[in-house]
């Protein structure tokens, strides 16, 4: 089946359901066209080439003035020049779309000397993986900050009939819905700082990867594509916001070097007056506990190196 077929039609005539993935395409599916080995392909070359020695022999009696012979020559020769259009040679990674007279016949992956069928049309389409990276594509992200971002894409073709007819140029349709898949990815997760639970393009690259692939896939499938693989190359703020978020990032590893310096320093102090209590160094009130706490967590939490006072007199002085 190689028909346009319109979404939504009735006895072939359109309904108005807007046309979309599911919709006016060419219908059309790969399968495998008639082609002889190689031990068939050389017999052929053989009887061709002896088609060829013939003819000449028969356009020589022809000059000699038997002119029977000439048609016998011609005849041979145009049936000698439709055996050999039948030769193909098929590399590995390579691949023949086959056309007799327009209509799809068929593709031939099996590789080497074929031959198949005479006066047909034979197009390479390669099933090597390929790989390729977006443009740097600058969007906003969930929380609508812009950002730049890229990614590589891994792909092949699947069915060579699909990405053939299917598709005007199935290199380039490619690559412009993997730009469009990377673009709606992008938007749907936020750069950074995310609820929880939620992925975030920087720290979820894995997640974030998957989907992007999941949704290329879904785009290029019309054209007989497979993903193999889909990963972030380049992710980065946009320049016009990377020094506030610079900014605000440092001030988040601040916060949090603070907060774990303040729970280590509190940890000790109280381990310090309950080791000076049990061991009875020394009975401090409570006004006194709070000045040694006080001191204590200055001297372990401040930037700058502490200046100790030696104080000569008595505790209370």
């Amino acid at each position: 089946m190689n028909d346009l077929q319109p979404a939504g039609s009735v006895g072939g005539e359109p309904t108005g359901v807007p046309v979309g993935h599911d919709g006016t395409r060419v219908d059309i599916d790969e399968r495998t066209a008639p082609a002889a080995p190689a031990g068939v392909a050389l017999l052929v070359t053989l009887a061709a080439l002896g088609l060829i020695a013939g003819s000449v022999a028969a356009f020589a009696a022809a000059d000699a003035g038997q002119d029977a012979w000439g048609v016998v020559g011609a005849v041979g020769m145009l049936v000698a020049v439709a055996l050999f259009t039948g030769l193909a040679v098929v590399s590995p990674g390579q691949t023949r779309v086959v056309q007799f007279f327009g209509r799809y016949v068929g593709t031939i992956r099996r590789t080497g000397l074929v031959w198949t069928l005479p006066l047909s049309v034979r197009r390479n389409v390669s099933v090597r993986v390929r790989n390729f990276e977006t443009s740097e594509l600058k969007v906003n992200d969930a929380d609508g900050n812009p950002i730049n971002i890229a990614a590589i894409i891994v792909w092949q073709v699947a069915d060579t009939a699909k990405a053939t007819f299917a598709v005007q140029d199935y290199v380039d349709f490619v690559r412009v819905q993997s730009e469009s898949a990377l673009r709606h990815v992008a938007t749907s997760h936020p750069y950074d700082h995310a609820d929880e639970g939620e992925a975030t393009l920087r720290g979820a690259t894995d997640v974030v990867s998957a989907e992007i692939a999941a949704e290329v896939a879904a785009r290029v499938v019309i054209a007989g594509i497979e993903v193999v693989e889909a990963r972030i190359s380049n992710l980065a703020y946009a320049p016009e916001i990377a020094q506030a978020m610079l900014q605000r990032q440092q001030a988040g590893a601040i916060i949090a070097a603070r907060t774990r310096i303040v729970d280590g320093a509190v940890g000790m102090v109280e381990e310090a007056l309950a080791r000076l209590e049990s061991d009875g160094v020394v009975s401090l009130d409570e006004e006194r506990k709070a000045a040694m706490v006080s001191n204590l967590l200055v001297v372990l939490c401040g930037d700058s190196r502490a200046t100790p006072v030696v104080n000569t007199g008595s505790l209370y002085t």
